[in-house]
């Protein structure tokens, strides 16, 4: 199998060039990539370090790697672009015909996309995030200021969900597992009664959920195939007897299941990433 080495380089987190470059080496399949991230090079010094590691895997690996950039200030570009690589430029592509469609000049200013330029922002982020933890699995019942509840079985992906689209999209979002108790009642929680136009429901495969489960408790009731099959039946006729919009997660990445979450329910981002 071919193996490259890919260099992500940032004058900050590297976070947009990880999430871009990612995105775009996913489409060559049979090929292994060794993903390096050089964050913070906002400076001439911390540019050269960046070219030298670079032109070092070129020459240890025979090959040369590819660079995915997002220097936003043009003499720290410069001498990136002097290494021994395929050089991408994120910026470059888009900022120019921008400026030309706009008729403006850019600010050339390094860290505004994931920097705290935005306070509000910013505010709004620690304030979501806070809100999944305090009302995490059942915990804290602050349902009245929820955007959203996500409600399933244990293990279906509810928490992770709720954290990102905090972080992300700045949602309240809370969530509830379904306990025995409530399945073999067949009815929504009481404290869930209230909120019901707030409910979205995550669904799994049995055999997806046993794997996981087993991985958690092996070889325990809680991860048995008859323990997982009864509770996964029990909780989709409870979200068919309310009409509680369900997605199946089996597939979907925790980035896809919160776009398809907000994106079904209507539910306006206070943030966008």
């Amino acid at each position: 199998m071919n193996r490259r080495t890919v260099f992500f380089v940032s004058d900050q987190t590297g976070v947009t060039a990880e999430t871009m470059g990612h995105s775009l080496m996913t489409q060559f399949e049979g090929l292994e990539f060794r993903p390096v991230t050089l964050p913070f090079v906002a400076s001439v010094d911390k540019a050269h370090e960046a070219v030298r590691r670079i032109n070092r895997a070129a020459e240890e690996e025979g090959i040369r790697p590819i660079i995915f950039s997002t220097l936003v200030q043009d003499d720290l570009r410069d001498i990136v672009m002097t290494a021994n690589g395929l050089f991408l430029d994120f910026f470059a592509a888009f900022v120019g015909p921008l400026e030309r469609e706009l008729n403006t000049r850019s600010t050339h200013r390094a860290g505004r996309a994931h920097g705290m330029a935005d306070i509000a922002a910013y505010t709004a982020r620690i304030n979501a995030t806070n809100y999944a933890l305090s009302n995490d699995d059942g915990t804290g019942g602050d349902y009245a200021h929820a955007d959203v509840i996500l409600v399933g079985v244990s293990r279906s992906g509810k928490t992770p969900t709720c954290l990102y689209m905090a972080l992300q999209y700045g949602v309240f979002a809370a969530n509830y597992p379904l306990t025995e108790e409530d399945l073999e009642a067949g009815r929504l929680p009481r404290r869930l009664e209230p909120h019901r136009r707030k409910l979205f429901a995550l669904s799994i495969k049995p055999e997806r959920l046993q794997q996981i489960r087993n991985e958690r408790r092996p070889d325990s009731r809680y991860a048995s195939p008859q323990q997982v099959q009864y509770e996964l039946r029990a909780a989709e006729a409870l979200f068919m007897r309310y009409a509680i919009p369900c997605l199946d997660t089996t597939e979907c990445s925790i980035e896809e299941i919160a776009s398809r979450i907000l994106n079904t329910s209507g539910i306006e981002r206070r943030l966008r990433p």
